[in-house]
């Protein structure tokens, strides 16, 4: 099932994605919250009609960095024996259609296509073996990144935690096992040209890896999102620029670069 998160006449409501055409979709609203048991209401809306909003809000967004080989060695890094995590806060999360602002601190602003793991219910210290009963489902991210800040600061805060530095969309795939998830093809796209084409088989530590070990220090609450690192290929962004993220069986994420405000 594809869940979306969206506004309609001022309200904000969750609903199941149906229908196979781009044209043609609909929403059925959901009675409630996704999270726990849910009914459809039957209660349905055209797509077009509705703004699609960040179809979750994580209380916190935990991201893993040089997870693909290609990638670490792409920037000069040295690919990490263990996983390496650092988090984007909840006001860095934006939605499909909205804009990524460019921060006036940077001049190097770059998109990070990653398969985002989506939690569904509070867990901590989750065995190797139950990894896939606390996930709800996987959506599209883009890691933006202001890479001469990280570059600079070392610490990632600033260079990955501003406003707007975490798109998320269009909704969450709930059908996806974690065996399929381990290998889907996942694709960056600027302005309709191709930057960054890989398969999240070539993660170095698999979605089991990063959630044991993030869980080993902190608890998982629903809605919370992991970010499973980039494939090699992450390049520069413009104002003006089209970003899409594209994961096969998911769907894309499509944001523009406006200069901030």
């Amino acid at each position: 099932m594809r869940i979306a998160r969206f506004s309609i006449d001022g309200n904000v409501a969750f609903g199941a994605v149906e229908g196979d055409r781009p044209d043609e979709l609909v929403l059925d609203i959901i009675k409630g919250i996704p999270f726990t048991e849910f009914e459809l209401s039957g209660t349905k809306v055209p797509l077009s009609k509705v703004r699609l909003l960040p179809p979750v809000l994580p209380n916190k967004v935990v991201a893993f960095g040089r997870n693909y080989a290609e990638h670490a060695r792409e920037l000069g890094n040295e690919v990490p024996d263990a996983p390496f995590a650092f988090f984007k806060p909840s006001t860095s999360v934006i939605g499909p259609g909205d804009e990524i602002q460019y921060p006036a601190f940077s001049s190097e602003l770059h998109h990070e296509a990653e398969l985002a793991v989506v939690i569904g219910r509070m867990c901590r210290e989750v065995p190797r073996e139950r990894v896939k009963d606390v996930i709800f489902g996987y959506t599209c991210a883009n890691d933006v990144t202001a890479r001469d800040v990280q570059k600079r600061e070392k610490q990632w805060a600033r260079a990955k935690g501003f406003d707007t530095s975490c798109p998320l969309g269009p909704w969450v795939e709930t059908d996806l096992d974690i065996a399929a998830a381990a290998d889907l093809t996942i694709q960056c796209t600027v302005n309709g040209g191709q930057r960054q084409l890989g398969r999240t088989s070539e993660m170095i530590h698999s979605i089991e890896d990063l959630i044991v070990n993030i869980t080993e220090a902190m608890t998982l609450l629903p809605g919370d999102v992991i970010l499973t690192g980039t494939p090699a290929g992450v390049g520069p962004l413009s104002v003006g620029d089209e970003v899409a993220v594209t994961i096969e069986g998911i769907g894309t994420l499509t944001n523009k670069v406006v200069k901030r405000g």
